[in-house]
């Protein structure tokens, strides 16, 4: 999937598209966003809960909020659940998260310039049987993202 991705970059750079393009080591698809947290213990107790079956994730179209591009997910089930049960589990525990509607999809150009091309973004697909607790930091040269805690699939 991350090939794919990397490969469509790839693609709006050579046709003109430039802005801050998200390294291949930090391509994520946010299930929530908590923000600013003091402690990373309590938010993964909450996640520790959730449970869910390995399912497949696909890679499936491309769009934009403003000047922010980015891939889509195949919208399934098995997708929007877990997304509900994090969310859920960190209304239930008192950790505030942003609560914009869920809308799957991984950044690949922050601050884009240049038309949108036509790109063809490549059929891609992994099986999720794990997601993590991310802190990130803004660095020099971007965002510097750090695992805190893993939880996998039943």
């Amino acid at each position: 999937m991350k090939a794919a991705l990397v490969n469509a970059q790839n693609d709006m750079y050579d046709r003109g598209v430039r802005g801050n393009y998200t390294p291949e080591e930090n391509l994520h698809l946010t299930l929530a966003f908590i923000g600013e947290y003091p402690d990373a213990e309590p938010v993964l107790d909450a996640l520790s809960a959730v449970s869910f079956s390995p399912f497949d994730l696909c890679l499936e179209g491309m769009g934009c909020f403003g000047d922010l591009w980015w891939a889509g997910m195949r919208r399934s089930a098995p997708l929007d659940m877990l997304a509900r049960r994090v969310r859920h589990a960190l209304a239930e525990n008192g950790i505030p998260f942003d609560r914009k509607r869920f809308s799957p999809h991984i950044t690949l150009i922050r601050r884009a310039r240049g038309d949108m091309p036509v790109t063809e973004l490549a059929y891609a697909s992994m099986t999720v049987e794990a997601f993590s607790l991310m802190r990130s930091d803004r660095g020099r040269s971007g965002m510097i993202y750090t695992e805190l805690g893993k939880i996998t699939a039943c």
